[in-house]
């Protein structure tokens, strides 16, 4: 209905100007006609009072009663045309047509009179060119200011027009604005809104007026809040069930099997100390995962709470190269960081266990002796970390599932280790969070990982 409203609103001005504008075109066209007809009434007019005078002056010489039929019929059709004139309403024209008319009738009678001397209707004849000449003028004079009237009207109607559509285009721009503003208000709420369900915050209830298409929005993204409230609290629920359910019997299992393995229940024979081993690994690398799930679920939660200030890129490296300096050493790793970035709205912490798990996997899978290459560069809206080595590499078939939670390349890292899998997805949930993306990146040799965090210039 709005865009209507609009769109009758500048339809009305230009319906407007288009009626004004044949308006125009049909009296242009009435005027242009009726000049044409007074054009060919006057000239009509002269040319039979050309033939009046000849006939009339042969009729004098030669005294033919055909010529004296050809100045009536001249005659009769002067005053034919004359008729016309004087329908055209000209001012001042009314006493031009009496005396032409007097002066036609009175060289008539005086030819039709026998004993009259020619030198009297040569005297009727004489005004009636001055007269044609007169009438001439006053169509000439009376078409041009019809064609000024045309032109004032024309200049009076560009005028009103333009009034009209400058009204228009402003009524319709106002209710333009207006109705922008009626629809963007409740869009700017149901973007808070996405922004606080975003956020894990579930306490408001989404309220959005408006337009009925947005309040059902509204009502869907409540629905939305109130689900995602449930899935919340079941995950946290979740979790706590596994920490009491699945870490407290576990605990009981590994005290059990230290009593075995002790021999408090008994001297156990080598098969059965082999198998107390194997139970005690087992139980341990169950707890490592509990607990990497644990951590890594509280890594997601605490992904979306992030406390940006001003933080330089530069220096976030070096005090996590400064806490793996003795990793790097023992291995023999040279370490270079070359390039600059500049200062970006991030959270320090989140940045140093993202850059931690990246320079981590590069010390893990780098043969001794190796190289690490970290390199910072600015791009337009981007601010670009690449780290690279000289292990392995990852395999292509592995490259798609590299950032997925507890994922273990088929490519083993030179000095066994006990990680979980869980480096790279913690990586990858916190540079997300930031607004940024990372990427594992083809390379001839060793893993190239590319880490982009936005930058307002």
């Amino acid at each position: 209905m709005s865009f209507l409203l609009i769109a009758a609103i500048l339809g009305s001005a230009a319906l407007s100007g288009l009626l004004a504008f044949e308006e125009f075109a049909a009296r242009s066209h009435a005027g242009a006609r009726s000049a044409l007809y007074a054009t060919a009434a006057v000239q009509q007019l002269a040319e039979r009072t050309v033939d009046m005078e000849r006939s009339a002056r042969q009729y004098l010489v030669l005294e033919d009663p055909a010529l004296l039929e050809g100045f009536a019929h001249a005659h009769r059709e002067s005053l034919g045309a004359l008729e016309r004139i004087e329908g055209l309403g000209l001012p001042h024209a009314g006493a031009l047509v009496v005396a032409w008319r007097d002066s036609a009738a009175a060289a008539a009678t005086a030819l039709a009179t026998p004993a009259e001397e020619t030198r009297s209707v040569i005297q009727a004849l004489a005004p009636l060119t001055p007269i044609n000449e007169q009438l001439a003028t006053a169509v000439r004079v009376q078409m041009g200011r019809d064609s000024e009237r045309l032109l004032a009207e024309l200049d009076s109607h560009r005028s009103t027009l333009t009034w009209h559509v400058l009204a228009a285009f402003l009524a319709a721009g106002l209710f333009a604005g207006l109705t922008g503003w009626w629809m963007l208000r409740p869009l700017k709420a149901v973007e808070n809104a996405i922004e606080r369900l975003g956020a894990s915050r579930f306490d408001d209830p989404v309220v959005i007026s408006g337009p009925a298409d947005l309040r059902q929005i509204g009502r869907r993204l409540d629905w939305l809040r109130e689900r995602l409230a449930d899935l919340e609290a079941n995950r946290a629920r979740l979790l706590r069930h596994v920490s009491h359910e699945l870490k407290t019997p576990l605990a009981s299992l590994r005290e059990g099997i230290a009593l075995l393995e002790d021999q408090v229940v008994g001297t156990l024979s080598g098969e059965q100390r082999e198998v107390v081993a194997i139970l005690e690994n087992n139980a341990k690398v169950l707890q490592d995962r509990i607990e990497g799930l644990l951590g890594y679920n509280a890594a997601v939660f605490d992904a979306h709470s992030l406390k940006r200030k001003k933080v330089a890129v530069g220096a976030v490296l070096d005090a996590v190269l400064a806490e793996q300096s003795l990793q790097i050493q023992g291995r023999g790793l040279r370490v270079s960081v070359s390039g600059t970035a500049p200062r970006i709205d991030a959270d320090p912490d989140k940045l140093q266990i993202v850059f931690a798990n990246l320079v981590a996997n590069a010390v893990s899978f780098s043969p001794d002796g190796g190289a690490i290459r970290l390199v910072l560069s600015g791009v337009p809206g981007w601010v670009r970390i690449d780290c690279s080595d000289d292990g392995p590499g990852v395999p292509g078939e592995d490259a798609e599932r590299i950032f997925e939670p507890f994922f273990q390349g088929r490519r083993q890292a030179p000095v066994p280790r006990k990680g979980s899998g869980l480096g790279l997805s913690i990586v990858r949930e916190f540079v997300v969070a930031h607004g940024g993306r990372v990427q594992l990146l083809p390379s001839a040799g060793g893993a190239h990982f590319r880490v982009e965090l936005p930058h307002d210039e």
